[in-house]
This record gives structure tokens, C-alpha cells and sequence, in this order.
């Protein structure tokens, strides 16, 4: 068990098969516990926090970012056509430490590869708990001339610190290779449970 003052390290995320649901690793006030053996498909673990941890990578913000999105975790829409994805994940400095409080702004492409450029439809914000945690229930981006599919996503510890930019990707996307843009260090960990994606990515600030 990890001592409270160093705090949760990144564990592993379980996937399940189709007829189960995927275990999250759920902070607890002395580290993270697994709440589920390992299934024989289960997914490669995520990376253990050190102290001293490499930043999440940024990338460019893209020209489709709109300021004041609505504080809502829930992204999704009645008739809302698109896989159903949940993006869950905790956001943590350099020393493994959570962020309570961190604002995570998320938007991206429908499933026809399309943003909302007059409204706010799949976009959204809203603030990391006391451990860090953030959720976000969505669906999987389609593709547009010259993307791979990914997130476009922000995220801010306070008011005067630097915002952290950057992309999520799905794994074993065949576009990924041909978009410039992709970096492996920034593909989400996704599993499938019925018809829904779970994914996760814990995002390093440039933070102790």
C-alpha cells in the first residue's frame, strides 16, 4: 500500500469481455485498489506514476476550439448517433500528486468527422475531484481528411497556472500512422465493453 504522502500512483485498467464491465482503479485515501482480478484480455498497464515523471506531451489546439463550454461531464445527446465512450483518467503533477480542483476541457469531431462550430455540441468542461478523478461520457470521434481520430483536450491546475493542450488518440487506429500529429506517448489506454468504449489517460502537469 502506497503511504498517503506519495499519494496514488497510476495503476493498470481492466478490461472485461463482452459481457462484463470494465473495472476502473479507483483512488482510495491510501493509494489506488484494484477491484478486479485480471481478465485474460486485459489491458496493458498504465504506466506507474514516479516521482520525477516526463509531462504530458502538449500539442497545437487546433482551429476549432470554442471558449465558455458548458460545465457538464455528460457530452452526450438524445438520437446522439456514435460509439458511446467513457474518458476517465486523473490528473497529477510530476511528483504523482493529484490535482484536486484541475479544470479539463474536452471537444472533438461527431461521428461523421464534423464539429459544431455555431453551438456546443460535444463540448464540455468541468473539474477534477479531491483525487484528481475526471470523467467524461461522450462518443468515439469519426474521421476528417487528414486526422486520425482523437480528443482535443485542456487542462489547468488554477487560474494563474499554464494551461496544458494536447490530443488523445485511440490504439491501433490504421490512420494513426499517417497523421502527423499522432505520438504513441499519447494514445489512450480503450477497452470495449458491449457496445461502449472505456478509455483512460492520466495527464501529467508541469507541476510538482
Amino acid at each position: 500500500m502506497i503511504d498517503d504522502e506519495r499519494l496514488a500512483s497510476r495503476r493498470q485498467i481492466l478490461a472485461t469481455g463482452a459481457s462484463t464491465a470494465l473495472a476502473l482503479v479507483l483512488a482510495t485515501e491510501e493509494g489506488f485498489s484494484q477491484q478486479a482480478p485480471a481478465p485474460a484480455q486485459a489491458l496493458a498497464p498504465t504506466p506507474a506514476c514516479h516521482d520525477g515523471d516526463m509531462p504530458t506531451r502538449p500539442q497545437i489546439e487546433g482551429p476549432f476550439f470554442k471558449p465558455a463550454s458548458p460545465l457538464r461531464g455528460n457530452l452526450r445527446e438524445p438520437g446522439m448517433a456514435g460509439r458511446p465512450t467513457e474518458l476517465t483518467g486523473f490528473v497529477l503533477t510530476r511528483a504523482c500528486r493529484p490535482v484536486a480542483g484541475a479544470l479539463i476541457e474536452l471537444w472533438h469531431a461527431d461521428d461523421q468527422g464534423e464539429y459544431d462550430n455555431t453551438g456546443f455540441r460535444l463540448r464540455g468542461h468541468l473539474f477534477a475531484d479531491a483525487k484528481g478523478h475526471y470523467a467524461f461520457k461522450t462518443i468515439m470521434p469519426g474521421l476528417y481528411p487528414g486526422r486520425t481520430r482523437h480528443f482535443h483536450i485542456k487542462v489547468q491546475a488554477a487560474a494563474e497556472s499554464p494551461v496544458l493542450t494536447t490530443q488523445l488518440y485511440f490504439p491501433d487506429e490504421p490512420r494513426n500512422q499517417e497523421d502527423d500529429f499522432y505520438r504513441p506517448e499519447l494514445t489512450m489506454q480503450v477497452a470495449a465493453s458491449d457496445d461502449a468504449l472505456r478509455a483512460r489517460f492520466d495527464l501529467v502537469l508541469a507541476m510538482r
